[in-house]
């Protein structure tokens, strides 16, 4: 399996990524052997929910198939915290590129990780880039400050705001501001974009970071190809902060594997027999289980 992965056979690679998602023998043996090629691109694409990252994520990939490239879309969904269910809805929204003997999509649960990256997405990026694509994007539920996480996992980081994402400066400046290498404002041709636009660069210019901010319609592909080229020009970030978030991956990978074999389903029932007691406390209950 592992040399039909490398060879870009696209039915292995689903293999192989159903494994390690479900955690399926012989899931850690591969991810063991396989030979990731950091050489490929990683990009992540956050921003709040209804900015727009699907449908800028479909024409970034209809940009770089018309060039010849091999892309894959890793697209991670909420999960619910109730059934552990998620709605896969990127399959519907890129349904178009299916077809593209080029194009890889997958999608995959939070799996209850709030920042939108679980130790499942680590491990199937790094598979997907064990195998022979150009470049590979993964776009992440938009939860404000904790999206963090992707800049552990990507070589470059965009945020995606829209014109009426004036509330979402605050979360800039709290969080979003230490990831970002590009902003996009999508849906431009709406009324306040150039003023939300002008207004981002001057917050930028305040805090002396020079990052690009780029303007886009993705669903007229205005905008997207001075995005994409930015996209696969080659620059260094993150200095000392990237080895802090791979050391953060580490963390994450080894607090799975120590917690892997605690049953979710029944911990809850084992909470709400528990929780009918008078004396209830939650700390003594952990503290006796585990």
């Amino acid at each position: 399996m592992k040399k039909n992965i490398a060879e870009g056979n696209f039915r292995a690679l689903a293999r192989g990524l159903t494994l390690v998602e479900n955690e399926i023998e012989p899931a850690p043996a591969l991810l063991k052997h396989i030979k990731i090629n950091h050489h490929i691109p990683v990009i992540g694409i956050t921003g709040p929910p209804g900015a727009g990252k699907s449908t800028l994520v479909n024409a970034i990939v209809s940009y770089f198939v018309k060039t010849g490239k091999k892309i894959a879309v890793l697209a991670v969904d909420p999960t619910s915290p109730f059934n552990f269910g998620s709605l896969l809805g990127d399959r519907i929204r890129m349904s178009q590129q299916f077809n593209q003997p080029n194009v890889y999509i997958r999608s995959i649960a939070t799996r209850g990780s709030l920042g939108g990256v679980s130790t499942k997405t680590l491990e199937m990026i790094d598979l997907i880039r064990s195998s022979n694509f150009d470049l590979i994007l993964v776009e992440t539920v938009g939860v404000g400050q904790s999206e963090v996480e992707i800049a552990g996992l990507a070589d470059k980081t965009i945020v995606v705001l829209v014109p009426e994402s004036g509330d979402e400066i605050q979360n800039i400046k709290s969080g979003l501001m230490e990831i970002a290498q590009a902003f996009v404002v999508n849906k431009a041709d709406r009324e306040g974009a150039s003023a939300f636009a002008n207004n981002l660069k001057k917050l930028l210019n305040q805090q002396h970071q020079n990052i690009p901010i780029f303007k886009t319609v993705a669903d007229k592909n205005e905008g997207v190809e001075d995005l994409c080229k930015w996209l696969i020009k080659k620059e260094t970030f993150h200095g000392n902060s990237k080895r802090i978030l791979l050391a953060e991956k580490a963390f994450k990978i080894i607090q799975h594997q120590r917690t892997a074999d605690i049953d979710k389903v029944k911990l809850r029932r084992d909470i709400e027999e528990a929780s009918l007691a008078a004396d209830f406390n939650i700390y003594r209950f952990v503290a006796e289980r585990f």
